[in-house]
């Protein structure tokens, strides 16, 4: 076990001694850690210029997404006033149609009952087939069954 120790001790002495030896510092060391720090200077202007020239690429991206953005809503907006436009007419339309044929409905109804009053024979031969219908269902029931059918008697 001592010699353990022995040899424990004696390796810690002389391994201390290797590193705590002093490097001298010399001119060509200055030197070279000048180039060193002028080519990292370098490095960095030009990673620097580099960065800047995407950040600019990305800048004018973005300007051309706004663009964009722009005309698709300029164009968005267009459709929404052609759809309102096409709405509008095809909503007058039925509605102009459904007005004019309410109104010319009433009107030929009117225009076929002056003119059937102006003939006047019509209503006649309606009131003589309605006299003889009566005058018939009084001797034959079938014709009584139709005319009560019907609401005449």
């Amino acid at each position: 076990m001592i010699y353990i120790f022995i040899v424990f001790l004696v390796s810690a002495l002389f391994t201390s001694n290797a590193y705590g030896k002093e490097v001298p510092y010399t001119l060509e060391d200055r030197d070279r850690l000048i180039r060193v720090e002028t080519k990292i200077e370098q490095l960095e202007k030009r990673f620097s210029e580099r960065f800047n020239d995407i950040n600019n690429r990305f800048e004018e991206i973005n300007r051309r997404f706004e663009d964009i953005n722009r005309r698709l809503d300029q164009f968005m907006t267009f459709l929404i006033i052609l759809a309102g436009i096409f709405t509008t007419l095809t909503l007058g339309v039925i509605g102009f149609a459904l007005w004019d044929r309410r109104t010319i409905i009433r009107r030929a109804k009117e225009e076929t009952l002056e003119e059937i009053e102006k003939r006047g024979n019509l209503k006649k031969l309606v009131d003589a087939l309605t006299e003889v219908l009566i005058e018939l269902s009084k001797i034959d029931p079938r014709i009584e069954a139709i005319l009560k059918k019907f609401g005449i008697l």
